[in-house]
Parts: structure tokens; sequence; C-alpha cells
């Protein structure tokens, strides 16, 4: 019996559907768990305000930056949503990193001001702490925005490099070579100074320590695979998270 020529062809046209179905309801539950998980986090931010009695002007500050932050991100976000990824880094020590991220930037102190559920961790600071932790969102929010204008459609949330990925030198990366990363440590430390709270202030700084002690070497690697000498030359004249001026130049993206 003759073979249908058109079996192999058909078997293909399948598997690519099938292949197409799986990655469009993947990205579907992702968009159904952002919606979902994007009211309750403004629920809670809706909880939180009401509660602006009890908790004083200093943790509505965090709130405030907090909302600006998601608005600096949104766009590009958005802009990146359709990069075509040739190098993808994630694996399961990034996925928890940014989980306890998530928990303790955003989740944990969010929960809190708006229930006062971790209450039993509350600690005192002189009012010119909380002074401190607001004056410090001036520069946070400036070098995050910043950091993301830079990078444009470079940005990833996660490790990962896509078609056409450029070397950004230019800005603020002609400084140093994570400023995003020196954004969100500012951001850290502003937190507990503003977030009177063990768990809703202070646990943000050891999640980030963790992220950014294991998190910078790799991506590191992964531009120094994807670069090689380019990205050797432009880490040797800038300072990892704070800026290096001596010697200091722009390059065009490579």
């Amino acid at each position: 019996m003759a073979s249908d020529p058109s079996g192999p062809a058909k078997a293909e046209q399948a598997k690519a559907g099938t292949e197409g179905d799986g990655a469009g309801k993947a990205r579907g539950g992702a968009w159904a768990f952002q919606i979902i998980s994007t009211l309750i986090y403004f629920a809670l931010v809706v909880g939180a305000v009401l509660r602006w009695e009890t908790l004083g002007w200093g943790p509505l500050v965090w709130l405030a930056a907090s909302i600006l932050v998601g608005v600096i991100r949104g766009p590009y976000a958005k802009s990146t949503r359709q990069n075509v990824i040739v190098d993808d880094r994630k694996n399961l020590s990034e996925k928890l990193l940014l989980a306890a991220m998530f928990l303790a930037g955003g989740i944990l102190p969010v929960l809190h001001l708006a229930t006062g559920v971790f209450s039993f961790a509350d600690y005192s600071l002189p009012v010119w702490a909380s002074i401190a932790g607001a004056a410090l969102q001036a520069p946070f929010l400036w070098l995050f925005w910043r950091s993301h204008a830079d990078l444009g459609k470079n940005w990833s949330v996660s490790l990962e490099v896509r078609e056409d990925h450029g070397l950004v030198t230019r800005g603020v990366y002609s400084k140093m070579r994570h400023p995003m990363y020196a954004a969100i440590w500012i951001a850290a430390i502003a937190q507990p100074l503003l977030i009177h709270n063990w768990i809703a202030g202070v646990g943000v700084l050891p999640a980030f320590l963790a992220m950014y002690l294991i998190r910078t070497p790799q991506e590191e690697k992964m531009m120094r695979d994807r670069f090689g000498d380019a990205y050797d030359r432009y880490a040797a004249r800038t300072g990892r998270i704070f800026p290096r001026f001596a010697g200091a130049q722009t390059e065009a993206a490579a």
C-alpha cells in the first residue's frame, strides 16, 4: 500500500497545533494569575489606606512608592512581552529568589498594613528614621526608572537574553553594571525605616541580599557568554552597584 506523503506534514501540523495550544494556555494562565494577584494587591492597598490613622504617614509613603514602582515598570513589561528569547536561564533557585522578593518586598508588607497581622513583631523608631526612609524614595524611584529607560527592550524580570540583545553601556549603565540592583538596595534599606515591623519591614533585607549574592554572578556570566571580551572591558571600567567615574566611557550598544 502506498504511504500518504502528506501524513508526516499533518503530524507535524498537529504537533505544532498542540504545542501552540499549550503555550496559549500557559500564557492565559499567567495572565489570569496576574489579574487576580493585581486585584488582591489593590484590595489590600485600599485596606491599608483606610487604616491611615493607625499606620501613620511612614507606611503610606512606602505604599505610594510601591504603586509608583508598578507604574514605572508596567510599560516596559508590556513592551518586552513579544521578545524572542534565545537564552533562558530561569531555574529553581531563580524562581525561589523572585518569589521571596515578591513576598518580602510586596505581599507581606501590604498584607500587614491592611490587616495588622504581624503587629506582634512591631518595633519603634524615632521620627528621623521615617524621614530618612521617605527621603530615600526619591533616589530609589529615579534610579529605578532610569535603569528601565536605559535598558528598554533589553530588560527582563528574569535571567534571559533576547534576540538582538544589546550590551547597554549608556546612561546610568555607563557608570555601574547593576543600577537596578542599586535602586532596589536603596528601597530595601528604606523599607524597615518606614514600616516598623520585623517581618513586613526588615524581612526584605535578607530576601534581597540572597538574590543579590546569588543572582548577580549568574547574570554577569550570562552577559560574558553573550558578549565576551566586550563585557569584560565594560566590567573593568564600571562599578557593580556603586558608580565608578574614573575612566568611565560610554560605548554604543553592542
